[in-house]
């Protein structure tokens, strides 16, 4: 699809997703919901892609949902695919679910106000860092709503339950300081350092490590928050280990090391990746 609300582009084996309406403040629409998931699914089937961006155009990374509607704005959860299917569900989910199941590292680069959508979605994303000028609103409490986009499984894996429950009760908003402080964000930075330090970091990813390694130990970490005991980790690590133990991937990184030479992983993400959950099951929605 072509994209109007977004910018989509790939670079040094870095895809960036640029949230693109600077003259509303990147506000969240359907269409960039669509637009999101689509730039998603690229970023997936591109086995040069290494790792995501998020940013946004102007001075705000995503100021909310678009208020244009006016009162009837979240009648319909705020996304049209109700009108479409007839089941109601949440657009900020979509988006964060979406993430949520990328096979590649994703990390924020919050440049400016993050607020509603605009915070819960980066949320699923493996690190955000904010320039000195972001700042971070869970406001739906003041918008007669309720926290969305998975946020209430996800924020207080974040920063604790303590820390969600006054941002979401008060609907206030938070500067990046103390972001960082609650560990909502890795780091801050001026805004002319922000986008590198975001791509420094990818790059450490793209240049030093297997594609498939990352894409496993991605899906292991976050999945592994829901799990009552060790023992589910250890199953997991157990048939992770077999699988790439054997891969000529592993191969390659034994090899490069023995002789001290940059290692060129083989494995291709698109090969698809070992089913080390068989116990998981993505739930229905209904």
């Amino acid at each position: 699809m072509s994209f109007d609300e977004i910018i989509y582009d790939v670079s040094d084996r870095v895809a960036t997703i640029t949230l693109h309406r600077p003259d509303k403040m990147n506000a969240f629409t359907n269409r960039m919901l669509k637009e999101i998931i689509a730039a998603m699914d690229l970023a997936d089937a591109d086995d040069q892609v290494r790792a995501i961006i998020f940013t946004g155009s102007g001075k705000a990374y995503c100021a909310g949902a678009d208020l244009s509607g006016g009162g009837d704005t979240f009648a319909k959860g705020g996304s049209d695919v109700a009108a479409r299917t007839g089941v109601v569900r949440d657009g900020g989910g979509l988006v964060a679910l979406r993430i949520f199941e990328s096979t590649k590292p994703v990390i924020g680069a919050i440049n400016g106000a993050a607020v509603g959508v605009g915070v819960t979605m980066t949320l699923p994303m493996d690190i955000r860092l904010a320039s000195e000028s972001a700042k971070f609103g869970f406001v739906f409490a003041r918008r007669g709503i309720v926290p969305e986009a998975a946020s209430s499984w996800f924020l207080p894996r974040l920063v604790g339950i303590s820390q969600a429950a006054e941002w979401c009760y008060t609907g206030r908003m938070v500067s990046a300081t103390e972001a960082r402080d609650a560990r909502l964000v890795r780091s801050v930075h001026a805004s002319e350092e922000l986008l590198p330090a975001a791509r420094a970091i990818a790059t450490e990813i793209a240049d030093n490590t297997a594609p498939v390694s990352v894409a496993l130990s991605r899906r292991m970490l976050w999945r592994m928050l829901g799990a009552d005991h060790p023992m589910q980790a250890h199953r997991v690590d157990s048939r992770a280990i077999n699988s790439r133990g054997a891969s000529d991937d592993a191969r390659e990184g034994v090899m490069s090391f023995l002789e001290k030479r940059p290692a060129e992983f083989p494995v291709k993400v698109s090969d698809g990746l070992p089913d080390v959950f068989p116990d998981w099951s993505d739930p229905e929605f209904s």
